[in-house]
């Protein structure tokens, strides 16, 4: 397969309301989607970048400078020729290792030509990553809000759509109580967890400890990303699982937290760890430790999303993702929409992501394109 030219995409997705976290508050998706135009077809990409560098050090201007700039001249050039290699996805991540970082950019690339890869053999993302089922539980991701009453509604909106587990961002001043307000209500068969994204420090683990009442599948990041050992510490005061997620980003880094005690789950994000092949990766080496793992989410547009359920086929992820349907975000989706039947969401089967964009709808959120030639 050769790669004959790349199209930068940015698109402008509303979201159906306001999803507010403890690094801020999201109302419209920024993102850079990638389309691989080989010789034989193509494959798209999705960038999981925010607008800004609050999740984490990237951002969808950064990632859309440093794929211009460097990871496609990387692909392009063999040893100063300009002439184009024959390769698959495999080969995406040795020829990008030069650079330090960006491994949304780096996942969003490796997607696009692992689809374009995929599409041509008739092989789909599930099977090629070693899925075993065809639909996978769904759980859903609820922000902050102003009041508990208003949260309770939320939440019990989604529970009557069928969502199999409900996760809360939490932060300090809304956790302990909101937490209890939603088990109250809703009872202890209810699958439950938090997720702080970095908010809290280890002087908070006592006030952390209060969430063990409430029989917690797991808090999520308490800590900053780069202080694994304090949650270590951490998981020897609590006894809810403590959950690494931006802490995570590669196979190597999940194998050395599973080794020191920082966590006993695993989020795995693709676009956080460099791709869906270290996805694999980071799944096989938890596995290997008994360590269950589960896929978060990053708001996707419906390629990624339809990518994040064929990675959660995978045997070791026991536990619901964060992959909702596509309403759950967007009123309408650049792909046919991905909806939630009695609690799951169907693994897409078709060759590739096993979805392609409307074009219509694709250009009526484009915001601008550029090509860029092999």
């Amino acid at each position: 397969m050769k790669i004959r030219a790349v199209e930068l995409r940015r698109i402008g997705m509303p979201l159906v309301s306001p999803f507010r976290t403890s690094f801020g508050t999201q109302h419209q998706r920024d993102i850079l989607l990638l389309k691989v135009i080989t010789d034989a077809g193509y494959g798209w990409g999705e960038c999981v970048a925010l607008v800004d560098p609050a999740y984490s050090p990237e951002y969808v201007d950064g990632q859309s400078d440093v794929l211009r700039r460097f990871l496609l001249p990387a692909l392009a050039t063999d040893e100063g020729n300009a002439a184009v290699e024959e390769f698959g996805a495999p080969a995406v991540a040795r020829r990008l290792e030069h650079f330090k970082g960006h491994r949304m950019a780096k996942a969003a690339l490796e997607m696009a030509v692992l689809d374009a890869e995929l599409r041509e053999t008739g092989r789909s993302f599930a099977r090629e990553l070693g899925g075993v089922v065809d639909r996978v539980p769904a759980g859903v991701s609820v922000g902050i809000f102003e009041s508990i009453p208003a949260l309770l509604d939320v939440v019990a909106g989604y529970l009557d759509e069928g969502y199999r587990r409900i996760k809360l961002k939490i932060e300090p001043g809304w956790d302990v109580e909101p937490v209890r307000a939603v088990r109250e209500q809703f009872g202890d068969a209810m699958l439950l967890q938090v997720d702080a994204n970095t908010a809290y420090t280890l002087r908070d683990a006592r006030h952390l400890a209060k969430l063990d009442d409430f029989d917690l599948l797991l808090i999520e990041q308490p800590l900053p990303e780069d202080d694994v050992l304090g949650h270590a510490d951490l998981a020897r005061v609590v006894r809810t699982p403590i959950c690494l997620d931006e802490s995570i980003v590669s196979a190597q880094t999940a194998a050395a937290a599973i080794r020191l005690g920082a966590t006993q789950v695993i989020n795995i994000k693709p676009g956080r760890v460099g791709g869906y092949l270290e996805a694999k990766a980071i799944h096989d080496v938890a596995a290997a430790h008994g360590v269950p793992v589960w896929c978060g989410g990053m708001i996707e547009s419906g390629l990624g999303r339809a990518a994040n359920a064929a990675l959660a086929s995978l045997p070791g992820f026991t536990l619901p993702g964060d992959i909702s349907a596509s309403g759950r975000f967007y009123r309408v989706d650049i792909t046919p929409p991905l909806v939630l039947e009695n609690g799951h969401i169907r693994v897409p089967t078709g060759p590739g992501l096993g979805v392609t964009p409307i074009p219509e709808i694709l250009d009526e959120v484009t915001t601008a394109v550029e090509t860029v030639e092999f």
